[in-house]
């Protein structure tokens, strides 16, 4: 495994390579961005991962600042899972001139104004862009992407398909904590109290594909009485919508495809989970 620091090794290292996964990550790793290297590995030559806190996805009064940063531990995790590259520059590296905003950056359109994008404006133009970025600088063949954060891998293949960039995109499933807590970066911010009550977010999703069985509006009915058992929940949105995030007929048929997003406050860290599930099958 080799640490590169900037855009001149990057090409230097991966030329002539016959095939590249790429692992874009902002650090802070753990065992949900272990299974996207494992999955990564699987897939291609020349595995790359990028470690790298964005500051273009972050507004104002977020937490870029304290967003956690352990590059030590990410390459220990890296090495062990046997990625070739670590691209890990300085923000001068990704934007030259910064603190100044790039001039060209990617416009996701309307599907980033809605469930994360309402109440985190400029967010997914500041991730296409640096996911386009880093497909510019790396090439690869593949990009895995968790399911946890399921807008981004819905705008990531988006933004792929509308600009030609000729990337498989994979989604890889969510990784849980033995209650069911998607593993975060984030959840290193809860107290013992809000991590023992952050456990309910997967149980009223799992309770949502229970009873999906009796359509979209049981299977949100079931979601809330679920996250009534909780304190300290916070509720952001609940909503079933359809694979590629669009609305879901109330009256979608059996067999219908869908999708479940929650996004919810504890103290003042804000966690998200998702899950699929089929309209009308148990």
């Amino acid at each position: 495994m080799e640490l590169v620091p900037t855009r001149t090794e990057l090409r230097e290292r991966l030329a002539g390579k016959a095939s590249v996964a790429l692992v874009p990550t902002m650090g802070a790793l753990h065992d949900g961005h272990a299974s996207l290297l494992r999955e990564a590995r699987g897939r291609a030559e020349v595995v790359v991962t990028s470690v790298f806190v964005n500051p273009l996805q972050f507004g104002a009064g977020e937490d870029l600042e304290r967003y956690p940063r352990t590059l030590d531990e990410d390459l220990r995790i890296c090495d062990k899972e046997g990625v070739d590259l670590v691209f890990a520059p300085a923000v001068e590296e990704v934007y030259p001139g910064w603190p100044a905003q790039p001039q060209v950056t990617v416009e996701p359109g309307p599907l980033a104004t809605v469930l994360e994008g309402r109440t985190r404006p400029g967010h997914f133009r500041g991730v296409l862009t640096v996911v386009a970025k880093l497909f510019g600088l790396v090439r690869p063949d593949v990009a895995v992407f968790g399911q946890k954060d399921y807008q981004q891998l819905v705008l990531v293949r988006r933004m792929v398909d509308d600009l030609c960039l000729g990337v498989e995109v994979v989604g890889a499933e969510t990784v849980r904590e033995p209650d069911g807590l998607a593993l975060s970066s984030r959840n290193r911010y809860l107290d013992p109290d809000q991590r023992r009550e952050a456990a309910v977010l997967s149980k009223a999703l799992h309770r949502a594909q229970e009873d999906a069985v009796r359509g979209v509006d049981a299977a949100l009915g079931a979601a809330r009485a679920a996250l009534r058992t909780g304190h300290g929940v916070d509720l952001d949105y609940l909503v079933v919508t359809d694979p590629d995030l669009g609305e879901l007929p109330r009256d979608a048929p059996p067999g219908t495809e869908a999708r479940v997003l929650i996004a919810a406050k504890l103290g003042s860290t804000r966690l998200i989970d998702n899950m699929p599930l089929t309209i009308g099958h148990p």
